[in-house]
């Protein structure tokens, strides 16, 4: 594609717009064009037949430097010869042209374009400075990709896209929205037969100058757009991703994420494909739970959560009663509420009293309930047993319901089953959901009639109750909206050039001193000074191997514990010296026995800073490996939270005769490690605190050993 002379001040536009990283305040004009120019050959055309066939009632123009018509429109030879600045592009040429093709849309005024063509950064050295030369030649004007496919707005009727997509719009003017860093799943996801009806499906590509943060906040904006799920590889910009989605919380406008990479290897093959950064995989989680971002694990999983939160809505809370005629149906729910944090408590004695009413004596009244083929075929009967059932202060109905996929006259009684089901929704105002266990067992004009009359059609009990599960989850985070903490993000400056020190246990320990986290009474002294200082702390002591050599004194036998008189003392002391020949001695007074030991550690991720990990603490970490890790600053909510969800919990409240643990002191001393990232956080790149020993209620904590490394000073290797 070449370039006319008039518009070849480009590059000295881009380069002036390149001193700006800030993009269009809007992308109305290029998801919702009234004007569109396609640019390239069979890429292009077929993009026209697509936007043609999504409903575009706009201008099309083709551009080729060759070809007379494209798709029955009489082209143009480049992008300065169209008759108006279009709203929107699709660049459907090579790599190389590409990056010309923009800088004339952006010198001209274009509202955006889409960038088919890979070979960018996913293809690492091999893309040289191709995607640089794009962002500069693109300067103000945002660009999807480049490497994707581009967008369908299903809302609008409009397409900037060349391949086939579903027939899954939204009909009754709001839906849900798809961002997506591979185009092939969007594409999958378009054509779903789950009664997902989208509003919008962007792929994001390589994301060189619109993110994630850019599409969801123009989503924001549309009031059709009820929830936002996205397929996930990387987060490049995470500060602008935590401001809108503490924006679409504060709308009550659901995220739903599928993230890929909890391996190395999905990891790897996700930075291979969009040259995206996966990050750590556990950060993204405390960053997806700090904000109410709901992740899921499957496809299926996506599309049943956006399609429960579309109709549903977020639930008040965890509180289900399942109905189903089948004993096994009722046994598989059980475990599964179970399994998904759902509660599945007993209907009230009033509600108890009417059902046992309309059975005989051989069916029980329980949640889930089984309500057997008593009534099967009795549509009054149903209706009163649903209505029953649906009368109490549960938060969510569900109807587990597997149709016939043959054909008989017999099918109707599953359709009045569920009638009846719907108008006990009706009457009761009770969230209602109508369940079959797999996928395929619900036809096309149930689902579409279950969705028009409010009630969810969901396909596969596990992603029903993850939905569920979802929403409720939700359903209590827009209720924290206000008080959410925006991750700080901080520390992320430190040069990754400098060396670092590792400091010894004492020097870690006044750390935590300056921090007021109570460590040992205790003594860093010589060999020869090792017996004052001990009487000095006072019997029984402990006696350390002390240097940043020392990083692991249980592996390395360079501690003993428990010395109770100045023989036991020379005993070790000798040992340690014959042994490991240090020359450092830490003396501490012995720690009374915990209840139960944690944690603590601050730990330098190159994408998130510093974050805060709690565990289970001790000699089994690892082996245990129970942990928690926040995103900072966090919050003491956040940090009781954080402990009660590991297993370590049920020591803390006393297990087995022992007493309960002083937990406001754990949290005190752990918002005090996480508050040294504020305060020591441009030189601090980890501390371990492990363990972190919290005594009996009352008592206290005491960090028994920690391990801190900092920035190197210059040549001095003080902390």
């Amino acid at each position: 594609m070449h370039l006319s002379t008039n518009v070849k001040r480009v590059s000295a536009i881009a380069d002036e717009a390149a001193g700006s990283a800030a993009l269009s305040p809007s992308l109305d004009r290029l998801l919702a064009p009234s004007s569109i120019a396609f640019v390239g050959g069979d890429i292009a055309a077929m993009a026209i037949r697509r936007c043609r066939a999504a409903g575009f009632q706009g201008r099309i123009y083709a551009v080729h430097p060759s070809r007379e018509r494209i798709e029955g429109l009489v082209t143009v030879r480049d992008v300065a010869n169209l008759p108006e600045v279009p709203d929107a592009a699709f660049v459907g040429v090579n790599r190389e042209a590409t990056v010309e093709v923009v800088g004339s849309l952006s010198a001209m005024g274009a509202g955006g374009c889409v960038c088919y063509a890979a070979g960018f950064d996913e293809v690492g050295e091999k893309g040289g400075n191709l995607q640089q030369r794009l962002v500069e030649a693109a300067g103000r004007m945002p660009v999807i990709g480049p490497n994707c496919f581009g967008y369908v707005n299903y809302a609008d009727g409009c397409a900037l896209w060349p391949y086939l997509f579903g027939d899954s719009g939204s009909g009754d003017g709001h839906g849900v929205a798809v961002i997506s860093q591979s185009g092939n799943i969007a594409m999958n996801l378009s054509m779903n037969q789950r009664e997902v009806r989208f509003t919008h499906v962007i792929t994001t590509g390589n994301q060189a100058i619109l993110g994630p943060a850019d599409y969801i906040d123009a989503l924001l904006n549309d009031p059709r757009v009820r929830a936002i799920g996205m397929y996930l590889e990387g987060l490049d910009d995470a500060a602008a991703f935590c401001q809108v989605a503490l924006r679409a919380l504060r709308q009550r406008v659901p995220i739903v994420v599928l993230k890929v990479g909890r391996t190395a290897a999905s990891a790897e093959r996700a930075s291979s494909h969009t040259s995206s950064l996966t990050g750590s995989d556990v950060l993204h989680d405390a960053l997806f739970s700090r904000l109410g971002v709901l992740r899921v694990d499957s496809l299926p999983a996506l599309l049943e959560t956006l399609k429960f939160l579309d109709i549903v809505g977020p639930l008040r809370g965890r509180r289900v009663v399942s109905l189903s005629c089948s004993g096994g149906e009722a046994a598989i729910m059980a475990d599964l509420t179970a399994a998904h944090g759902l509660d599945t408590p007993q209907f009230s004695a009033a509600q108890v009293s009417e059902l046992e009413a309309q059975f005989p004596g051989y069916v029980t009244v329980s949640n889930p309930f089984d309500y057997n083929t008593s009534i099967w075929g009795d549509q009054q009967a149903l209706e009163r047993c649903f209505s029953s059932s649906l009368g109490g202060e549960h938060d969510l109905a569900m109807l587990v319901d597997d149709h016939p996929t043959v054909e008989s006259p017999e099918v109707s009684e599953w359709f009045d089953a569920v009638e009846a089901f719907v108008s006990a929704h009706e009457r009761t105002g009770m969230p209602a959901a109508v369940v079959c266990t797999i996928s395929e067992l619900m036809p096309d004009i149930l689902r579409r009639g279950l969705r028009e009359r409010g009630v969810a059609p969901m396909q596969g009990l596990g992603e029903a109750l993850t939905a569920a599960s979802a929403a409720a989850c939700y359903g209590q985070r827009i209720q924290q909206a206000d008080a959410v903490l925006l991750p700080g993000l901080k520390g992320a400056s430190v040069d990754a050039v400098h060396s670092s020190v590792l400091l010894d246990e004492w020097q870690s320990k006044q750390l935590l001193a300056s921090a007021a986290v109570a460590v040992p009474r205790g003594r860093r002294v010589s060999a020869g000074d090792v017996p004052a200082a001990a009487r000095e702390v006072g019997f029984p002591v402990a006696l350390k191997a002390c240097g940043a050599g020392f990083a692991h004194k249980s592996e390395q036998r360079a501690v003993w514990l428990a010395l109770g008189n100045d023989e036991q003392l020379q005993k070790a002391l000798d040992d340690l010296v014959t042994r490991l020949g240090c020359g450092q001695f830490l003396v501490e007074a012995m720690v009374e026995r915990p209840v139960a030991e944690l944690l603590v550690g601050l730990h330098r991720d190159p994408q998130f800073g510093l974050a805060l990990v709690i565990a289970s603490g001790g000699v089994l970490v690892e082996l245990v490996a129970d942990s928690v890790s926040l995103l900072l600053p966090t919050s003491e909510a956040e940090v009781r939270s954080a402990i009660c969800r590991l297993r370590v919990w049920k020591l803390l409240q006393g297990y087995r005769g022992m007493p309960p643990a002083d937990v406001d002191a754990a949290v005190a001393a752990i918002l005090a490690i996480a508050g040294l990232a504020e305060t020591r956080g441009e030189e601090l790149l980890e501390l371990d605190v492990n363990p972190l020993m919290v005594l009996a209620k009352g008592r206290g904590v005491m960090a028994a050993d920690a391990l801190a490394r900092i920035v190197k000073k210059g040549d001095s290797d003080e902390s």
